[in-house]
């Protein structure tokens, strides 16, 4: 039996998903929420087996107050699940600053923080699995979502990182890039205004939000069967170092990091006659 502890993210997103999915196997569960009331429903039934702690994921002492009060339910944090995060939409230029940092708080060093709480005793242990839920826009960027693909592109180098760092402790490391995903993240958009310093980009930002919106509902991805997809993946005997979930987000992907191969080739002359002349 392990212990999970799976950080929030979106209402209707992949954090319950996740929840049920690894109670069903028989594990235990301890999940993150910035309001615990909400989810005294759903935990009910589970009894000791799962557990909701109040953690805003950006608050360090939160964070270490709500790992800390897993381990003493549980004993131990075998999988952490770094999920909660989410995009706000803007151009590069004109961001408002405040907003730039909001992206990033969450969707980087909020995952810092929490991995840092929950590594030492997986450290201790010799033995663990993180799983860092990025996205297929950590692999190539979203137009309109420039800081958040931002955001993504450097968990995913951290998670690249910390996957040869924590190898020798006996801990796993996988990033998930999920595509398009039927959850409420879309629906979110609907009543956020649109906050740009720059007028010049407005236009092309509100289609953006638009398209988003008017895709709600019909996402191609099937969140439980996402979370199957990463569960399976974790089972391997030799698992993935990333997962990239839904069909459009593996074309996307592998579209995009063809494109880039074939760009840096295309520069191979340039990129070697940098160098003193041997």
């Amino acid at each position: 039996m392990r212990t999970w502890f799976i950080t929030g993210g979106t209402p209707g997103g992949f954090r319950l998903v996740f929840a049920d999915a690894v109670l069903a196997r028989g594990d235990r569960v301890a999940i993150t929420s910035r309001r615990p009331a909400e989810l005294a429903d759903w935990a009910a039934p589970h009894g000791e087996k799962a557990l909701v702690v109040e953690v805003d994921v950006t608050d360090t002492d939160q964070v270490r107050a709500g790992v800390a009060a897993a381990e003493q339910q549980f004993g131990a944090i075998d999988v952490l699940v770094n999920n909660a995060g989410r995009g706000w939409y803007g151009s590069i230029e004109g961001m408002p600053a405040e907003d730039v940092r909001r992206v990033m708080e969450l969707n980087f060093f909020a995952v810092l923080e929490v991995t840092r709480a929950v590594l030492p005793g997986m450290r201790a242990r010799g033995a663990g699995w993180v799983v860092n839920m990025s996205s297929v826009a950590g692999l190539r960027g979203i137009e309109g979502f420039g800081y958040y693909s931002a955001a993504k592109f450097a968990l995913e180098a951290v998670t690249e990182v910390l996957r040869t760092e924590v190898a020798e402790f006996g801990i796993k490391v996988l990033a998930v890039e999920p595509g398009a995903f039927r959850t409420r993240a879309y629906s979110n958009f609907a009543d956020e205004p649109l906050r740009e310093t720059v007028d010049a980009y407005l236009p092309r930002l509100d289609d953006i939000r638009k398209a988003m919106i008017d895709q709600h509902g019909n996402q191609p991805g099937d969140p439980e069967r996402g979370v199957q997809a990463v569960l399976q993946a974790m089972d391997l005997e030799s698992p993935p170092h990333r997962l990239v979930l839904g069909s459009g987000g593996f074309d996307a992907a592998v579209s995009t990091l063809e494109s880039n191969l074939t760009d840096i080739r295309a520069g191979e002359a340039l990129s070697r006659s940098a160098d003193f002349p041997s």
